[in-house]
């Protein structure tokens, strides 16, 4: 036969009543690590007996629990009550406003503007701090120009290098040219080739100097042409 429901009321024999304190006691303790342990659950458990002795059990630690429920009971006391929800704006707004006007003062203070009242010692502290905000401004005004600086010399580099090239190239038709007019003269003479025909190129100066280049065809002379007449004649 199964055990009778039992009727939930306060025992009076005191011995069956300590006995029953205590297997209620061991298994509410391990049902309550069990929850915590299944349910990955913050659980906080105290027991008083009825002779004052304490019993209690907390899966983190029992300051940590208390603290959290007396934090959420305070939240939801404030949310649920708009008196208490108007006094801590009110609080927020004040502590705002006393900022505000701190921020104010020093910065008056920063720009020499209402310094009576003020020590030796916190004009020391104010002249100090002003020391250390100009010294970080001209560290980054030092910084930008340095960026700038080294921009522009990318830069140089850059068009020094496109200077090269273009010499390259420059050098590399003239080459083609003398070539072409020994074709077209039967020359040999490169340098009178190049005298006659041309304006040598270079640069002068160092690589930084600009060069200019001019080329010119060299036209024949016309005695030239009639000595050729009569002799075909």
């Amino acid at each position: 036969m199964g055990r009778g429901k039992i009727v939930i009321r306060r025992i009076d024999n005191s011995t069956s009543r300590q006995v029953t304190f205590s297997k209620r006691r061991k298994g509410l303790i391990k049902k309550a690590k069990e929850l915590a342990i299944l349910c990955d659950a913050e659980v906080g458990l105290v027991i008083f007996s009825s002779t004052g002795k304490l019993y209690e059990y907390a899966s983190t630690s029992m300051k940590s629990v208390t603290e959290r429920y007396n934090t959420y009971k305070e939240e939801h006391q404030q949310l649920t009550d708009p008196e208490s929800e108007v006094k801590i704006w009110k609080r927020e707004a004040e502590t705002l406003r006393e900022q505000l006007q701190n921020l104010q003062e020093n910065h008056r203070q920063l720009m020499g503007q209402q310094l009576f009242g003020l020590s030796l010692r916190n004009l020391q502290d104010l002249e100090n701090q002003l020391e250390m905000s100009l010294r970080g401004v001209r560290m980054k005004k030092e910084q930008i120009l340095k960026d700038e600086i080294q921009e522009l010399s990318q830069k140089g580099n850059f068009i020094h290098q496109e200077n090269v090239e273009l010499y390259k190239k420059v050098n590399l038709i003239r080459q083609e040219n003398m070539q072409l007019y020994k074709k077209v003269y039967g020359t040999t003479d490169v340098t009178a080739a190049s005298t006659n025909g041309f304006i040598q190129y270079g640069i002068h100066g160092g690589e930084d100097s600009q060069a200019l280049i001019q080329l010119q065809l060299s036209q024949p002379e016309q005695q030239d042409y009639e000595t050729s007449g009569s002799a075909t004649k």
